[in-house]
């Protein structure tokens, strides 16, 4: 396999405020290296607005990728939102937006990279911007589904929307029993994905119900049942995962590592609940009381606009208490989970929280709230056993239990086991990356694969 001409555009919907930190863009701008480093010209383009921040400004080429280049172009369409419309604060009005505006806008930048000399060869989009894969059959472009969550919920999406299996009604219980599903353990209604059962309407259903090539941000070793199961369905499935640089860079100093360096090896509970979830104040006293309760040091992630649920005198037992502790808005989470310093990870389970507790090789008390957050949890548990579930709702206890059994293998765990298991997943992470890794394999079968015009049903305009 050798270097290619091909031109690739990249088109993910809006960015997030967990995007707009820097964290949530990585998957498509890492994939967007990932091909660009096969001697590709990749295109990154999005909806400018106000809030996006990203490393790159619009028009730059970051020519140092490999044997080949990325690029970055925002959408522009008269039909667009001004960057600074309040109206990208909201978004399910962002969504119906793009969705009526975004294609012509993403059409024109097709035309204009063909006349710029360098015609797109595909167009990559994540599930949330099935307008860029209608764009792309519009003009004739192959189209391909970046999935940023795992094989397993891209699975149940797939055989929910196509009525391919029994699944429990949105009234039954947590335990009721889900239909096997091939390549998938067995699960409970509580396990699904909140929006399994989303509204006809959500524009991001429209992706799903597409029989395209999907490149999903997972490793073989990690979904293998999964991924092979469901290759029977679409035309094909490119585990192209983790989307991450898996080994940590060092990248300086900054306030979290400062403190973490000053803590023994594998002594910090580490807490963070992603950028969207927002506990309630019960729930936060209960958590601040239960790490306080373990004598263990703790990093916890709490963002400003949760901080006035902490409960009076948090801070101080953060700064000082048994163990000592800190809490922070905001800080680089893959960095801080590499650190030898940290022995558990208190986690909502996001797939990308989740990958990177496993690249990183450490334990997890699993806080599941909602989306596919379920079954990532279920995931980590029963299928990688590398975590605990904590109970819901959690009490102070609960959370104690469960940080001592992640940590020191209390309530008949084998806590020393499931570090093993941890170290196991991260050494295959590595590996899948690495040069001739799975996944390494997986970018050059998707590359040659555009090359010979079979991808699949890149041109369909559902």
């Amino acid at each position: 396999m050798g270097p290619t001409s091909q031109s690739f555009l990249i088109s993910p919907c809006y960015l997030s405020r967990e995007e707009r930190h820097g964290r949530g863009s990585a998957a498509g701008t890492y994939v967007g290296r990932r091909l660009a480093s096969a001697g590709l010209l990749v295109t990154f383009t999005t909806a400018p607005h106000a809030g996006l921040k990203l490393k790159h400004r619009h028009g730059e080429v970051d020519g140092g990728v490999g044997r080949g280049a990325l690029r970055f172009e925002h959408l522009r369409g008269e039909e667009l939102w001004a960057p600074d419309d309040p109206r990208y604060r909201v978004a399910d009005d962002v969504a119906r937006h793009l969705d009526d505006a975004a294609p012509a806008a993403l059409a024109g930048l097709i035309r204009r990279q063909a006349d710029a000399g360098r015609p797109v060869s595909c167009v990559v989009a994540n599930a949330f911007a099935p307008w860029a894969l209608r764009a792309a059959g519009a003009t004739g472009v192959p189209g391909a589904m970046l999935w940023t969550q795992s094989c397993a919920v891209l699975s149940l999406y797939y055989h929910y929307f196509h009525s391919l299996g029994a699944f429990p009604s949105k009234e039954a219980g947590p335990d009721a029993p889900v239909d096997l599903i091939p390549g998938l353990p067995t699960l409970a209604a509580g396990d699904l994905p909140a929006l399994i059962h989303a509204p006809e309407e959500f524009v991001w259903r429209q992706a799903l119900l597409s029989d395209i090539a999907s490149l999903v941000n997972t490793f073989d070793e990690l979904e293998h049942a999964a991924i092979e199961a469901l290759g029977a369905h679409l035309p094909v499935v490119f585990p192209v995962g983790p989307l991450f640089e898996t080994e940590n860079d060092g990248g300086g100093v900054d306030e979290c590592t400062a403190w973490l360096d000053a803590r023994p090896p594998r002594s910090v509970v580490f807490v963070a609940f992603g950028s969207l979830v927002k506990l309630g104040r019960d729930e936060m006293a209960e958590v601040a009381v239960g790490l306080a309760s373990t004598g263990r040091p703790f990093l916890w992630v709490v963002r400003d606009d949760s901080r006035d649920l902490l409960p009076p005198g948090t801070a101080a037992t953060a700064s000082g208490g048994n163990g000592g502790g800190k809490v922070v808005p905001w800080c680089e989470q893959r960095r801080v989970l590499s650190h030898r310093a940290v022995g558990c990870f208190v986690t909502h389970c996001g797939w990308n929280s989740t990958t990177e507790a496993l690249a990183a090789g450490v334990p997890v008390v699993t806080y599941p709230a909602w989306s596919d957050e379920r079954t990532d949890a279920a995931f980590l548990v029963d299928v990688c056993g590398v975590g605990v579930r904590l109970p819901t709702p959690p009490t102070r206890d609960d959370l104690r239990q469960c940080v001592e059994a992640a940590m020191r293998g209390t309530l008949d765990l084998d806590g020393e086991g499931m570090r093993a298991r941890a170290e196991g997943w991260k050494a295959k992470a590595s590996a899948a990356v690495a040069e001739d890794g799975s996944s390494y394999r997986a970018t050059w079968d998707f590359v040659d694969a555009v090359s010979s015009l079979s991808i699949g049903a890149g041109n369909s305009s559902n």
